[in-house]
């Protein structure tokens, strides 16, 4: 083998994983993202109690790769007040992320301001999502929802169903002919 210069050091092994369910969560973050379908709220945050607690730093300050990203996120779209339905949708979800904002933070009242979340503390619901990228697929656990820190801490939360892929592609070898057979 030719010799060549390296750099001897651990490579990246995988990730620490975070079961479905409810965690009281800090915000480290947020900010708006404007593009041409409008606006996302991008709101950053760790889990801040419990056994998981940091979990989110953890994964960033032991990833090696060189895209790395926070993975501890959570996005709302800003309602564009234009009396559709979708936002209609986009101003309850909204109002729903405030309210478990304020609720969770006693004396804290919204002025929009994105920057005033940081350090407030938020109950973050986890849920198993599809993912698809370069050929491959998984399921990881993603906030997909918000509840008050005290709910969370009580227990008194749903769980949010799992989120399949939408226009998932069928497999081939995921078909029956029209005798009942298997395709091989």
């Amino acid at each position: 083998m030719k010799q060549f210069d390296f750099k001897k050091e651990r490579g990246y092994s995988g990730r620490e994983t975070l079961p479905v369910g409810g965690y009281v969560c800090q915000i480290t973050g947020a900010r708006v993202d404007e593009n041409d379908w409008g606006s996302k709220l991008i709101v950053a945050f760790d889990v801040a109690e419990g056994e998981y607690a940091g979990i989110f730093q953890r994964d960033y300050q032991n990833n090696t790769n060189d895209n790395k990203k926070w993975r501890g996120t959570f996005r709302l779209n800003v309602p564009k007040d234009d009396g559709t339905e979708r936002d209609a949708w986009s101003k309850r979800a909204f109002g729903n992320f405030i309210w478990a904002v304020e609720n969770s933070n006693p004396g804290y009242v919204w002025a929009w301001d994105e920057k005033s979340l940081k350090g407030k503390k938020v109950g973050m619901i986890f849920r198993n999502e599809e993912w698809s990228m370069n050929g491959r697929s998984g399921w990881s656990t993603k906030a997909g929802g918000v509840d008050s820190v005290d709910n969370i801490r009580a227990g008194k939360f749903r769980l949010l169903a799992d989120k399949p892929m939408k226009n998932k592609p069928v497999d081939s070898y995921d078909t029956v002919d029209s005798e009942g057979d298997l395709p091989f």
